[in-house]
Parts: C-alpha cells; sequence; structure tokens
C-alpha cells in the first residue's frame, strides 16, 4: 500500500521547487494534496502538474498572517476530509551582510520563515490534536546551523525553526502529533543555479559527496516524515546536504 494512501497533506510554498517536489512525491505515495502559495495562477498549473483537482488544489496564502493559514488548513479539511501532513515549506531569501542588510530585510525573512512556521505548526496542531494523530515536517536550512555570511536574517531564521519545532514536538507528542525539521543543504534550483560560478565552486567544495542535491532527495525524506515509517520520531532534524557540514 502507498505510503500515504488516503491522507490529506497541506503544503506551503508549493507551487515550485522543495515544494512542489514535496506534494509530487506525496501525491505518487497516495496523498491528496492542498498548495498554498502566494502566487495563486502558478500554483494552479503545479496542481494541474500533479494531476488535477482530484488530488490537489490551489489556496492563496500568506503565511504571516495567521487568518490565510487557517483558511488553507480549513481549504484542506473542507476539500479532502481531513488533515493528516503539514509541510511548512515557503520561505523567501533577502541576502546581504549585515552592515548593508535594511531593517525591512531582516523583518521580511523572519517573518516568512519563522513566524510563517510558527502559524502552520501551531493551527496544525490545533486541527490534529483533535484527531490525536497527524505529522507535521518543517524545512529548515544548514544555514541554520553553521551560519552563511549575508544571511544574518536567514540563518536566524532558520536556526529558529530547528528551536521552535522541539518546543512544539514537546507540547503536542503526548496527543499524537509528531514535529519534525528537515535541513537541506545546496540543493539544485532556479535560485541556487543563479549563483554566480564562483560561489557555486565554493560550495560544491564543501560537499563530500561531491555533488548538488536535487529537489526529489529532499521529498523522500519529507515522505519518511510524514508516514509511518517515522512514527517513532518526533522533535528531530534531519540534514540533507551531502555531508556538507559533518
Amino acid at each position: 500500500m502507498p505510503l500515504l494512501q488516503g491522507r490529506t497533506a497541506v503544503v506551503t510554498g508549493g507551487a515550485q521547487g522543495i515544494g512542489f517536489a514535496i506534494a509530487e512525491c506525496y501525491v505518487a505515495e497516495g496523498a491528496r494534496v492542498v498548495l498554498g502559495d502566494l502566487d495563486l495562477a502558478a500554483t494552479e498549473a503545479a496542481v494541474e502538474k500533479l494531476g488535477g483537482h482530484e488530488v490537489a488544489t490551489a489556496v492563496r496564502c500568506d503565511v504571516t498572517n495567521a487568518a490565510e493559514v487557517e483558511a488553507l488548513i480549513a481549504a484542506a479539511v473542507d476539500t479532502f476530509g481531513s488533515l493528516d501532513v503539514m509541510v511548512n515549506n515557503a520561505g523567501i531569501t533577502r541576502d546581504a551582510t549585515m552592515r548593508k542588510m535594511t531593517e525591512e530585510q531582516f523583518d521580511q525573512v523572519i517573518s516568512v520563515h519563522l513566524k510563517g512556521t510558527w502559524n502552520g505548526t501551531r493551527k496544525a496542531a490545533d486541527v490534529m490534536r483533535e484527531n490525536k494523530s497527524g505529522a507535521i515536517v518543517n524545512i529548515s536550512s544548514i544555514s541554520g546551523k553553521v551560519g552563511l555570511i549575508g544571511q544574518t536574517n536567514y540563518s536566524a531564521a532558520k536556526a529558529g525553526i530547528v528551536g521552535l519545532t522541539k518546543a512544539a514536538a514537546k507540547e503536542v507528542a503526548h496527543l499524537g502529533v509528531r514535529i519534525n525539521a528537515i535541513q537541506p543543504g545546496l540543493i539544485r534550483s532556479a535560485m541556487t543555479e543563479a549563483m554566480p560560478q564562483r560561489i557555486w565552486d565554493a560550495k560544491l567544495a564543501e560537499i563530500p559527496m561531491a555533488r548538488a542535491g536535487e529537489p526529489e532527495e529532499v521529498a523522500k525524506v519529507a515522505l519518511f516524515l510524514a508516514s509511518d515509517l517515522s512514527s517513532y520520531m518526533t522533535g528531530t532534524v534531519l540534514e540533507v546536504t551531502g555531508g556538507r557540514h559533518i
């Protein structure tokens, strides 16, 4: 039987990149998915790629707005009848050195990543605790473990997601809700491939496996954490980095 047969998952930032790869992996394993993203047209296009409205639906969602996150989760319950998995993946970058970074750039990244993940975690847990089951997967980053130059905002937010995940996991474990996090490293995407070659090469040199990861490789770990294969795991952080920064 497929690992997520009959389950419903919500994926924020699901229109592209890692979020879409996770949604695609979940649908292949029997789940129905609700994609939340700011760009509704792109999200609708992603739904069609996944197989249409029988298996997926699109909702415009700003994760920094608690009411919109609540509406996103309600759409899952109303459309497919349950909420079994929540993936808090939505994110942005506003890279700059600390000297040049504006207060607005700092606040934007903290709000989308950290507050957005908090909104998704608490709103999903509210529904899941009533059903005494559910899995929440939060997407952190290796930047939250080691800190990267030009990312005081991003590294702070991604480190915060780890702390949030661990604290929240302790609060709801006895209610049957599991909360875990993933820290991807250098993953091939439109954003990372736009890096200057010298920066790409420098990052690649830090990876023992000597290659970038693919979005599907993060998605497989998100599948593991969403499924019963990880039934005795909560509050954990899994690195998907090819061995970078071990």
